[in-house]
This record gives structure tokens, sequence and C-alpha cells, in this order.
């Protein structure tokens, strides 16, 4: 049975087609997922944990959160198939303050940060295709990922088919070269200084709060894996292919993921991976020496570009969903008469995302993103134990494996990264809270009493 709330919305919600079916719904998870992190954030975790063992068990960590994570979720938007995910996670479990803040995040930090982390793996592999070094021209690198955020919107605003058919061809193609760099790794890695010697442990002792830090930074490539949710309503018979679109897609991550990390280490030892941000360009370069670059940058062009495009096409749906739910300005709900996509808020998320792009580096980029998006990610989790007692007819055509203990242990997981990054890095983490309830008095000045009233755009 619908709620009365319930068909409020769906009585003013705006027409957004089903145009996306579970292979499409798979694609855009594994392609929003690989995009930068593989083949940047690796440097970064290895340069915090210098030792073989621990690196790849900070990734093997990393992919059980994120699978306790995709389990929860994917019970979530099976149950509540609405565009905005998270967003609609959150207001039918806590109310509109939480799911305000989640969508006010978004605006400030989160897809900003996001598009721009992406974008500017994709402009230092494109200079470094073109044989010019990325850390010398950090400025060119970071128009070029301006103007990548840019392409990607334009697509997305043409419509939802064109960048659901382009997220799958390149989600085929960059997983496969994932796969291929994996195999030239164990294969012909032997012959040119890669050893199996490089896994074993160095002894190194690392910190337990070191160890928190360089799992924030695993945690962004392995990040994603919900975005579908926030286009599921544009995915046809979304209560079974959305669950089945975030399991599937997220176990091929993880899989990939453990198996490229330990290629990495294969060829290059971890101490100098530690030294090495475009550490797919320098294990190919190993092996076939420049061909290896050039044909590894253009990989990760094609991954990059995907992921870009991926949440270029889904992101934007949380403003549209805000808007036309009362919570947001109502023009940002708006459909192209012509193109029937929420053309406004693409633009918008993109122009934050161009806007940090050019003022912020990766590992600052990327770090802002998760420690603004996780918090949320728990608080829809714990939405599971909420509903399942206020809303026990809530249709639930999967229902999450292993619990209640599956998604106890990914908050329980996020609880722990959140207070070492405060513990850690206090100033940073605090900045970034803040800036996240700072909504809380634009929510109570501008759209604590709004509702929506009539159907938007078209």
């Amino acid at each position: 049975m619908v709620s009365e709330p319930d068909a409020a919305r769906e009585t003013s919600a705006p027409s957004l087609p089903r145009r996306l079916g579970l292979w499409s719904a798979i694609a855009l998870v594994i392609g929003i997922v690989i995009g930068s992190g593989i083949f940047r954030s690796p440097a970064s975790v290895a340069r915090l944990v210098p030792d073989a063992p621990l690196m790849l068990g900070v990734w093997v960590a990393g992919g059980i959160i994120t699978l306790c994570g995709a389990l929860s979720f994917a019970e979530l938007a099976g149950a509540l198939p609405q565009t905005g995910g998270i967003y609609v996670f959150l207001r039918e479990a806590w109310g509109r303050l939480p799911a305000f803040l989640f969508g006010w995040s978004q605006l400030v930090l989160i897809r900003a940060s996001a598009l721009g982390g992406i974008a500017i793996v994709f402009g230092e592999y494109l200079l470094r295709s073109c044989g010019v070094d990325p850390a010398v021209h950090v400025a060119a690198a970071r128009v070029v990922a301006a103007a990548a955020i840019a392409f990607a919107a334009i697509i997305n605003i043409r419509g939802v088919s064109i960048g659901a058919l382009i997220v799958n061809v390149s989600t085929a193609a960059k997983y496969a070269a994932l796969a291929v760099l994996v195999a030239a790794a164990f294969v012909l890695g032997g012959a040119h200084g890669a050893s199996a010697a490089h896994l074993q442990s160095s002894h190194t002792a690392v910190p337990l709060g070191q160890l928190g830090v360089a799992l924030v930074a695993a945690l962004w490539a392995y990040d994603g894996f919900v975005d579908v949710s926030f286009a599921g309503g544009e995915i046809a018979a979304p209560e079974k292919n959305l669950p089945r679109a975030i399991i599937f897609g997220t176990l091929a991550i993880v899989a990939i993921y453990l198996l490229v990390n330990a290629a990495y280490v294969y060829v290059i030892p971890v101490e100098t991976m530690g030294h090495s941000p475009l550490v797919a360009a320098d294990t190919m370069a190993a092996i076939f020496g420049r061909s290896g670059v050039a044909l590894v940058s253009v990989f990760v062009m094609i991954s990059t570009f995907s992921s870009l495009n991926g949440i270029t096409l889904a992101a934007p749906r949380i403003f549209f969903a805000m808007a036309d739910d009362g919570l947001f300005f109502r023009k940002i709900a708006a459909v192209h008469p012509r193109y029937r996509t929420p053309h406004v808020a693409i633009i918008l998320a993109s122009l934050l995302g161009m806007a940090l792009v050019l003022s912020r580096g990766f590992e600052a980029v990327t770090a802002i993103f998760v420690l603004a998006i996780w918090p949320f990610y728990a608080l829809s989790v714990a939405a599971l134990y909420r509903l399942r007692r206020t809303r026990p007819d809530l249709p639930r055509p999967y229902r999450v494996s292993g619990y209640p203990i599956v998604p106890a242990i990914f908050i329980l997981a996020v609880i722990y990264f959140l207070v070492n990054a405060l513990v850690q890095q206090t100033l940073f983490t605090s900045i970034t809270f803040a800036a996240i309830l700072s909504g809380i008095p634009v929510y109570y000045i501008s759209f604590r009493g709004s509702r929506a009233e009539s159907p938007i755009g078209g």
C-alpha cells in the first residue's frame, strides 16, 4: 500500500522515462566506481602503508566494507526505487532535515569533489599520453579536467540513453583493460624485474591511525557502488534490477581491484609505489616501455571519462528529487522539454565540479569526498533497522543477507574511520563536517515548511 505522502510525491513527480535495463544498471555501477581511484589511490595507500601484505589488507578491508554496504543498500534500493537514491532513504527513515543535509553536502562538497577527483586523473593521463609531464604542467591538467566535465554534461543533457550507451561500451573496455594489465603483469612481468618477493612483508610497523587514513584513500576507489540508485526512477523493473545491479557490480569491482593491486606490487615494490602517482602507467612502462605508457594512458582516459559520465548521469538526480520534494529551488527539477533530462541539475553539478577542479589537488579533493559522503552512507544503512520496525509492510524484493550483522559491520567501520580522521586530521575533518552542518540554518530559514505542490518541468 502506498502511504499518503508517497502518493503525493508520485503525483507531483515529473516524468523521467525508465530506459535503463539490468545490464545498463550494472554497467553504471562498475562504470562509476572504476574511475580514477584504482589508477591513483594505490600510490596513496602504499605511501601510508609501506608493507605489501598490510597494503593489500587495506584493499581487502575496503572491499569487505563496500560489500557489506552494497548488500545493505540493495534492500533499500529495491524497497524505495525512486529518483534520488540515498536522499529518499534518509527522508523515509529519518525525516526531511537529514535528507536535506545530504543534498546540501552534495551541493557544497560531494558532487564537486567527485567530479573533480576523477577529472583530474583524466587530465593527468591525457597529458602523459601526449608526452607532457602533468606534475610540471599542473594548470594544463586542470583545464583539461574542467573541459572533460563540461563535455560529460553536454552528453547527459542530450539524453540518458546516450549517456548510458557510453557507460556500457566504456565500462566493458576498461574492465577488460584492467584484466589485460593483471595478465600482463603476472605473465610477462617476471622478465622485467617483477617478483613474488615484492609481495612479502617488509615488517614495517604501521600505526593503526595511519591504516585508517589509508582506508579513506582506498574507499575513494571503491566509492560509487550505490550511485545507480540516484537514477532509480529511470531503471526498468527497479525493484529487481537495482538490488541485482548493486550486488553484482560490487562483486565484480572488489575482485578486479584486489587483482590489480596485487599486479602493481608484483611489478613495482611497495616502497616505489608510494612515490608513483601514475602507478598504472609505470607498471606498463616496466613491461612494455613507452608503448605501454601510451596504451595504459588511453585506457585510463576511457576509464575516467566513463566514470565521469556515469556520475554526471546519476548524481544530478539528487538535486532533481530534492527540488521536486520542496527541499531545493524548484527550477533545479526542470525536465528538458526535448531531451527529457534534468538539464538544470546537470549544469549545476558540473559547474561546481569545474570550479573545484581548477582550485584543488587530487588528494584534497578525494579526502573531502570520502569524509563528506560516508557518514550519510552509514546513516542510510542504519535506516534498514528503523524501516523494518516502522514500515514492516514496505515491499522488499531483496532482504540483506546476514541481517542484522552485515549492516552493523558497515556502520561500525564507517564510525571507526571517521573518528580516526577526526583524530589524525582534526582541522581538515572539522572544516568538512562544519560545511555539512552549515546546512541546518539554511534548512530552517528556507525549506523547513516547504512541500512539493505541483508537477515540474516537461
